[in-house]
């Protein structure tokens, strides 16, 4: 499917940096925006940019399905979630996708499994993938911890 329309879901300089690119690349952007970021770079960087409304970072950037909404509204074909917000958010990733959306980033399987340092190194090892050596057991006692770092 090709992308015409970015909806970007975050604010600021990413948001700007993502803006710049999509016209690089001849794809429409739009960007959203809270009460107190109205009148912010990020806001005229984009083709078009959409009111989130005003109260705290949950009522507005990390409103899923208002964000979800705008893009539906505005025909975007995908969404960029930046950085932070969202962008490691598995279950945002799995409400776009499920909105006919395509998510611009990680699946939300590898979200779930690198998300969990200890789990991602334990699959990490099983696929032979090079890690720098250490103590990776359940053992956390600061005097084990403290030998298994002689090593």
């Amino acid at each position: 499917m090709k992308i015409n329309k970015i909806l970007i879901a975050n604010r600021g300089e990413i948001s700007i940096r993502v803006a710049n690119t999509c016209k690089k690349l001849g794809i429409k952007s739009a960007s959203i925006y809270s009460e107190t970021d109205k009148d912010l770079p990020h806001t005229k960087a984009s083709d078009e940019s959409f009111y989130l409304g005003m109260g705290s970072l949950a009522q507005t950037y990390l409103n899923q399905d208002k964000i979800i909404s705008i893009a539906k509204e505005c025909g975007a074909d995908a969404i960029h979630p930046g950085y932070g917000f969202l962008s490691e958010n598995s279950e945002f990733c799995n409400k776009v996708t499920d909105a006919g959306i395509i998510f611009i980033g990680p699946a939300p399987q590898a979200m779930e499994l690198m998300g969990d340092k200890k789990t991602s190194k334990v699959k990490m090892e099983e696929i032979g993938v090079p890690l720098v050596p250490g103590y990776h057991g359940e053992n956390q006692d600061s005097d084990f911890l403290f030998e298994e770092a002689k090593k």
